[in-house]
């Protein structure tokens, strides 16, 4: 499948969770397609851009490792995403990749990943934090910002201040996660 096969393959799949387990599978099962996916998340103006997302996120739900050819792509271009249904998936790839990384199993990710690598996860987590995102994609980068505060020891300051700060004005679930990071802070 070309990428622009791939591309008009996904223009017409929409947010069941049918849909994109089925195009998942088909990258899963021929997975010189996930570059090509890749490519299509990050023509971020076109709104097939989501799609990929979606799809993306299944993908690397099932087979993390898929990513790893691809770290510098994904992590240099992660501050290019910007539309919401877009930004959700890929906050949960960032912890789906984090939660790999503090796995007690070496793995390959725990190698391969680099400290610029975490940089611009962490520094893609702080602005959907910090941005008027919605509540998922601030859920998973605070989660993601607490794995990778046990390395970073300048994370847990920010990001309590940033929780505590927006606790009052923001929705029920984000106070849910703030307060269960929170206190998941006070215990390191």
């Amino acid at each position: 499948m070309t990428l622009e096969e791939l591309y008009k393959a996904l223009s017409f799949i929409n947010a069941s969770r049918e849909h994109r387990l089925k195009y998942a599978n088909i990258v899963l099962k021929d997975i010189s397609l996930f570059p090509k996916l890749l490519s299509i998340l990050f023509m971020t103006e076109d709104k097939v851009s989501c799609r990929a997302a979606w799809v993306f996120e299944f993908v690397c739900a099932k087979y993390i490792y898929a990513i790893v050819p691809h770290l510098d792509s994904f992590t240099e271009n992660l501050h290019k995403i910007h539309q919401e249904s877009a930004i959700r998936p890929v906050a949960k790839v960032c912890e789906y990749i984090a939660k790999e990384y503090y796995s007690k199993n070496q793995n390959t990710i725990t190698h391969l990943l680099t400290p610029k690598h975490k940089e611009h996860i962490i520094a893609a987590c702080f602005d959907w934090l910090i941005n008027d995102c919605k509540v998922a994609p601030k859920a998973y980068a605070m989660e993601t910002l607490f794995l990778f505060g046990k390395d970073n020891a300048w994370i847990y300051p920010e990001l309590t201040q940033i929780i505590e700060r927006d606790y009052h004005t923001q929705s029920a679930g984000f106070k849910a996660r703030g307060k269960h990071i929170l206190k998941k802070i006070k215990k390191q």
